[in-house]
């Protein structure tokens, strides 16, 4: 069992120069691009002797989303068509043994403290409560959550949280079955709300529940989707829809945002900002009526959120991904494959982050949406 040096992570990061500042905002804050610095095959001298996951903006990765696979059982219409995708090659995708490595350096060269597995869908990965049992035996143990569409949880709960999952989300934009029909294109609801339950019976709380309103479809649900939430104990949290789909179609214009999301909330409920510090965690979060009931919102586009950004994300066949809209790619696949030493592999993926942009970039003119789609990425 690998014991790593990172007991705490809680000093700051002392680096020059800071990002610049637009009125007194930084331009992080505001989720602008920055010009990327060359990345060669040394570290950049100006980097600190700082084991963790740094970037030149001051922020430290410690949250690590790991894609175990680019496959769902699922076909949403804003990710992908009906038909679905061309699956990634299984000799493509990382080994459990690859995987293992990869998440054992994480943790105890790089100072990674949070585990979510994702996908694709992760429960369609053979041997999921293997990978979670091995990563729950590092030390310092990590937090493992999970992000998952629910279909098959109903009879894995139990064995998941057994495995060390300590809480997961599940995707779900309605509780109408024939519009989730409409937006899944499988009439698999019942197995949703199954899964959800066996969820909290198993002690996987808080269960959280992810939903993309799409204007004209399921807008209408906002509150009784927040009602759902309160009267059976999930955490619901409203995400903006994002320009992740595969057939990129994605038109800000058809966006719901999170202001019409707060004034249709505000129809039936009355919302209070929690007091707790947001820190790097992506949504907003409200009381319900006081509490102790709450609501997120996940405000992606309209109120970036990257210049707190603790995150670092693994692909299914092993790149590391500085941000869910990064158009390069670190292939550590190639140096586990090569021959590489954990010491080499930790390195390329220090020299990564520390390439990290500002923000996403979504309201920059150059724009260009990632190649991957959310399936492939991992969310």
């Amino acid at each position: 069992m690998r014991k790593g040096p990172f007991p705490r992570l809680v000093t700051p990061v002392e680096i020059a120069p800071a990002a610049a500042t637009l009125g007194g905002v930084t331009a992080t804050e505001l989720g602008l691009p920055a010009v990327r610095r060359a990345a060669g095959p040394d570290p950049d001298p100006a980097r600190p002797a700082d084991p963790r996951l740094i970037d030149t903006f001051g922020r430290v990765a410690t949250d690590l989303r790991i894609s175990l696979t680019d496959r769902c059982n699922l076909r949403c219409s804003y990710c992908m068509p009906a038909e679905g995708l061309d699956w990634m090659p299984r000799d493509e995708q990382l080994t459990d043994a690859e995987l293992l490595r990869l998440i054992g350096i994480a943790v105890h060269d790089l100072g990674v403290r949070e585990l979510r597995f994702t996908g694709g869908e992760p429960l369609l990965r053979r041997g999921l409560d293997e990978l979670v049992a091995a990563s729950a035996a590092l030390e310092p143990r990590p937090d493992i959550s999970l992000t998952t569409n629910a279909v098959g949880l109903a009879r894995r709960a139990d064995a998941l949280a057994a495995a060390g999952v300590n809480r997961l989300n599940v995707s779900m934009d309605t509780l109408r079955p024939e519009r989730f029909a409409e937006i899944t294109r499988r009439d698999r609801l019942a197995d949703v709300l199954e899964g959800l339950a066996a969820a909290r019976a198993a002690g996987l709380g808080p269960v959280k529940i992810n939903t993309v309103l799409l204007r004209g479809v399921n807008d209408d649900e906002a509150c009784d989707l927040l009602r759902f939430a309160v009267g059976h104990g999930y955490e619901l949290r409203f995400i903006e829809q994002m320009p992740l789909d595969a057939q990129h179609g994605w038109e800000r214009t058809e966006m719901v945002t999170a202001g019409e999301i707060m004034e249709m909330l505000a129809a039936e409920f009355v919302l209070t900002p929690d007091t707790v510090a947001r820190g790097g965690a992506p949504a907003e979060r409200f009381l319900v009526d006081g509490g102790p009931a709450a609501v997120g919102v996940i405000a992606s586009v309209t109120r970036p959120f990257c210049g707190a950004c603790d995150r670092t994300r693994l692909t299914a066949d092993g790149q590391v991904r500085t941000c869910l809209f990064a158009r390069t790619e670190t292939d550590l696949r190639a140096l586990l494959r090569g021959g590489a030493s954990d010491g080499e592999i930790a390195g390329a993926w220090r020299t990564a982050m520390w390439g990290k942009l500002a923000g996403h970039g979504i309201d920059d003119p150059g724009f260009l949406q990632p190649d991957r789609p959310m399936s492939a990425i991992g969310g």
